[in-house]
């Protein structure tokens, strides 16, 4: 159960190896059955940890950020965030690009805190809106986005998960952030 000792914070370089897990574990979870097993068994957390490593010693250039939810000292789940590379938005947008939080430290507030952090902090960077994309087959990460206040545009792209070409849809939701509405997402 989740009590005053559960946060969220920016992560450093010392978070990679932990966030290389949980989001091993959240993508070897939300991918079985969507993408070909080979690309399946690419799920490693030394992979995602030396790709988060670097991109924490070397961030690029914007608001690029990776917030990590703690349980105590312990780091649950993750949100990455940066801009949006959607020509279509035809605003200053900022994206969710990444969000899990392991299986096992679910449904005690999380997602929901990360989600809030990762709003929060794009909102300060000026943003006046906040996309994410979801796998079609996510209905349970699309109903959380949704009760969040994020709606789909009707947007969506095909992307391309297996070395033959075969591909997963995935949705656009979004929400408008106004600096003085009290809605969070």
């Amino acid at each position: 159960m989740a009590g005053a000792d559960a946060s969220v914070r920016t992560a450093t370089t010392a978070d990679a190896e932990i966030v290389g897990r949980v989001q091993a574990h959240v993508w070897q979870q939300a991918y079985d059955g969507v993408v070909p097993p080979q690309v399946h068994a690419a799920f490693a957390p030394e992979a995602f940890a030396a790709s988060w490593r670097e991109s924490l010693e070397a961030p690029p250039e914007g608001v690029h950020r990776l917030l990590v939810a703690c349980a105590g000292e312990d780091v649950v789940g993750f949100a990455a965030i940066g801009p949006s590379q959607d020509p279509d938005t035809g605003q200053v947008t900022g994206e969710v690009t990444a969000l899990g939080v392991d299986p096992r430290s679910r449904r005690q507030g999380h997602g929901s805190r990360l989600l809030n952090a990762a709003v929060d902090t794009l909102r300060e960077a000026g943003a006046e809106s906040v996309t994410a994309w979801c796998l079609v087959e996510h209905e349970d990460l699309r109903a959380f986005l949704t009760a969040a206040g994020m709606q789909p545009d009707g947007a969506y792209r095909d992307r391309v998960i297996s070395p033959d070409g075969g591909t997963a849809r995935e949705v656009r939701v979004v929400a408008v952030l106004t600096t003085g509405d009290s809605a969070r997402a």
